[in-house]
Order: structure tokens, then sequence, then C-alpha cells
């Protein structure tokens, strides 16, 4: 039996506490910070992720056996390094700070690739000494031009600019602090055309892993993929052009030489791996690394999962993932919606009432920006406010299901795309 602490409080980490909350071997499960919905799988305590000292104190008050980072700030920040010296013998998924690097510095996850031959734009890093090597560099490409701030800037600091003088200018905005620190350095990326996905990889630190199922997120705000880019409007699980073949083609071109790079390198990765890939003619090419669960694809992909999640976890924290049973995966689709406050991803208000049918009978629903006064009101706190997630034996089923839940729940100037997965679907 164990004890389990969950870092984060979105819509990943509460279809990954409901997922948890399924298993036999779990004892209790602790969310820091939580929301209103991770509450009806475990206990919220008021901690923040980043705040290790009080992260340790939990650990020890509470007898936690096992640490899961939800996302990746404290995984950037090093919490895994800070637990094995205050909660030494405590399990921690996730990797230390030098893996997640692979996120936290777009520099050092290019050069990465480079070295092990892993697929992906050429790219060129610039900062404030070598600008006009920069800019020289832009004039080789074919627009649209995409700069990425090298450090986490909270998923807003990718540009894709179609204008070659404008990118020049955006270039020297950046390194000015247009993201703060994390823009001191900027990469410059070759556009590439193609279809995105998400591949999920669970290792161990020995260069063994588990594959969770494919899925593909939608980052614009509006339909047809128009307009500002969000966090994440819905997820399908799996895309249909993840097939076979397509997904040999990763495990062989990216997911081993990823691993064995890592391995080469002497760092023990230990948990997620998020592939951003793009499907180039059938060709995968990685666009980011990412050391966590995606959101809103956790959504989608928990609810396929149809053993225990749990002992999985334990064995890769333990370094011997091989010797937890395969993961059994449901052959349904998952279709997950977000509902989000008007207004987002720019200026929103929060503490609007969720009202309606939080608890469909044939859909799962995820908080993620919710928070809960002291009447047990649900009330609005983010953003994006909420999943709708539906399993279904076709996409296009799934998707009806979860857009027909998610007309049962209301709060003041609601939002959803009503395009997700439209492009599998008919």
């Amino acid at each position: 039996m164990y004890k389990v602490l969950l870092l984060g409080s979105g819509g990943r980490e509460c279809a990954i506490s409901w997922k948890l909350s399924q298993s036999p071997l779990l004892e209790k499960l602790y969310i820091a910070p939580g929301n209103a919905g991770t509450s009806a799988y475990g206990t919220n305590i008021a901690v923040k992720p980043t705040d290790f000292p009080a992260v340790a104190k939990a650990v020890a008050d509470l007898g936690i056996d096992l640490v899961i980072a939800g996302n990746e700030d404290p995984l950037v920040e090093g919490v895994r390094e800070y637990l094995a010296q205050a909660a030494p013998g405590v399990l921690v998924v996730g990797p230390g700070k030098v893996g997640a690097a692979l996120e936290g510095s777009k520099d050092f996850a290019k050069h990465f690739m480079a070295r092990y031959g892993i697929p992906t734009a050429r790219y060129m890093t610039v900062n404030a000494d070598n600008v006009a090597e920069g800019e020289a560099f832009l004039d080789t490409l074919a627009a649209p031009y995409v700069l990425k701030a090298d450090g986490l800037a909270a998923g807003k600091g990718v540009l894709i600019i179609s204008d070659l003088a404008e990118a020049k200018a955006s270039l020297r905005e950046m390194l000015g602090g247009k993201f703060g620190k994390a823009s001191a350095k900027v990469v410059i990326e070759e556009f590439l055309s193609g279809i995105e996905c998400s591949v999920f990889v669970l290792t161990d630190g020995t260069g063994q892993y588990r594959l969770l199922p494919p899925a593909k997120d939608y980052k614009r705000i509006g339909e047809g993929d128009t307009g500002l880019n969000t966090g994440g409007m819905g997820a399908v699980c799996p895309p249909p052009f993840c097939t076979d073949e397509f997904m040999a083609k990763v495990e062989e071109r990216i997911v081993r030489p990823t691993l064995s790079g890592l391995k080469a390198e002497g760092i023990d990765y230990r948990g997620f791996i998020f592939l951003g890939l793009i499907d180039c003619g059938g060709e995968p090419m990685v666009i980011e690394y990412n050391v966590r669960m995606g959101d809103p694809e956790t959504e989608a992909v928990m609810p396929r999962i149809a053993s225990d999640l749990l002992p999985t976890l334990v064995a890769l924290a333990k370094g011997n993932i091989n010797e937890a049973a395969p993961l059994e995966i449901d052959p349904r689709a998952c279709v997950t919606v977000m509902a989000v406050a008007g207004g987002y991803p720019e200026a929103y208000r929060k503490g609007d009432e969720i009202t309606g049918n939080l608890q469909p009978a044939k859909s799962i629903v995820f908080h993620a920006g919710t928070t809960a006064d002291a009447e047990g009101h649900i009330l609005t706190a983010g953003g994006r406010v909420l999943t709708v997630s539906s399993l279904a034996p076709t996409i296009a089923e799934a998707a009806a299901l979860s857009y027909e839940a998610l007309a049962d729940i209301h709060f003041a100037d609601k939002y959803s795309r009503r395009d997700i997965a439209h492009e599998f679907i008919g």
C-alpha cells in the first residue's frame, strides 16, 4: 500500500488523481495544491509545488511513499535533488534538474537531439552577442519563422511569424526581455509543416520504457485552428494517423535514441517524457520535449488506461519498470473538450459559479481552473476551467458524448471549440 503525493493543480493532475484513486494499492492520495475536482479523489493540501521545504515537510508529516511531479516547474527547479537530501528514501516520479533541462532549455534540447541524431528542425541559438548571425540565419529560412524562448515562459514563449522583418524585430524584442530571463537566449527554428501529435514515454533510468497511447491536442483558441495559442482546447486519443508503422518509426528514431542519449550522458531519468512530434509526410520529427504529461492530452489518455497505473509508476521510480505488468489499453477512442473562461487566453474573470451536471453518466469531468468556496459552491479559478472526456467505439461517438455532457455545464461566458477531432469524423 502506498501513500502518494501529487504536485500540481490542473486538469492533468485531476485526471492522474482520478486514475490513481482506482488503484487497490493506494492507501492515501494527497494533491498539492489540487483543485475542486481533485478533492473527490484524494485530499488537497495547501502546499505550492515549488516550495520545496513545505513539500518535504508534507512528505515527512504524511508518511509519503511516492511523489509524482505533475508539472514541469518543480522538476526544472530541482525537487528531485531536494527530496533526495531532505526525504531520503521517498520515491519520485520525475527527472532531476539535468534531465528536466530537456524542457527547461530549448537550447539544451536541440543540442541533445543533434548529438544523438534525433530528427528535428534546423535551428540556431541566438543571444545578445550574436544577433547579426541570428538575423543572417533567418535570411536562409523560408517563412514562417519560428522563435522560441530558451527557458520556461508559461507556454507563451513561442512565436510563429510570417514576415521576415517582423521576425527580426521580434528576435531583438525577445532578447531584450520580452519573456524575461526565459528569452535571454532564443532558438530560431525552421518551420515544419505537418500534423502534430504527442507521444508519452514512461522510463526508469535504465533505458527500459513503456509507451502510453498517443494523443493530439488543439492549441489555438479559435475553430479551424485560428487565433491565439492556448494551453490546449481539447484532445483526441488515439489520432488515426498514429498508425503502427508511424509509431514503429517513433520508437526506432526518437524514443530509443533519446533514452540511449540520456544513459550515455549519465542522466538518471525516471519519469515521463512527452514527445511533441510532427508527422511530416509519414516521417516523425521532434518539435519539443516536455518532462511531464501533457495537458489536456492527459485527460484523453488516462481514461484509456484500463489497468492499474500505480504499480508501473512505483516500478519506474524504483528503476525496474519491466517488473510491472504491461498496461492494458481500452480499445475505444477518447475525445476531450475544454471549457474556458470568456476572454481566455487574454484577460478573463475568475470567481463565477459553475452549475449543471458535473457527474454525467457517460462522460468524465476533469477540473482544471476551479476552486470551492466555504459553502461548497464550485467556482472558476483559471482560464482553462474544466474538460469533459468520453470513451466510445469511434471518435465521432466520443466527441458527441463530450459535447452533449458539456452542454449541461454552465458558467458565465463559457467558451469551447466546437470542432475538436472534426478532421477525424465523417
